[in-house]
């Protein structure tokens, strides 16, 4: 048996393993539901789904920050939801995400629970965790490597 006979073998009996499937399967849904909901967390600092404030209002363009945050926030919820550079898209939102929960909700208290920051904690681990994992099943990585 050959080297590339045997890689071919456990390619094929690694894909087809329901386990290691269902490992892919279920990454790419987490990746697609946090890709998409961190796209919708970044398009509120436009004016979209109530805005910053719950009334529309968008984030001045050009503002430090906040406008800034959101482009990244689009960009790399996009980019992590189609599954297109998304360990390197993972790492810069969650990176964001540490920024924020650093600079604007950790000098208000210590705990996330006292400070708000449950979120920007979430989307931070979550992204890091991604970034580690890779982006599972159905993702155009996966279509960018086959070529």
């Amino acid at each position: 048996m050959t080297n590339s006979t045997l890689t071919r073998e456990t390619t094929s009996t690694a894909t087809t393993d329901p386990a290691t499937r269902l490992r892919g399967v279920v990454l790419a849904a987490t990746r697609i539901v946090v890709g998409l909901l961190f796209l919708c967390h970044g398009l509120q600092a436009f004016g979209l789904f109530g805005g910053v404030d719950g009334a529309g209002t968008a984030v001045p363009v050009g503002s430090w920050p906040g406008f800034y945050a959101g482009v990244i926030e689009v960009l790399t919820g996009a980019l992590v939801a189609f599954g297109l550079f998304t360990r390197s898209a993972a790492v810069l939102a969650s990176g964001t995400m540490a920024y924020a929960y650093f600079t604007v909700h950790q000098p208000l208290a210590l705990l996330p629970l006292q400070n708000m920051g449950e979120q920007a904690a979430l989307f931070s681990w979550i992204f890091l965790l991604i970034a580690a994992l890779g982006p599972g099943a159905l993702a155009l990585d996966n279509r960018r490597r086959s070529r």
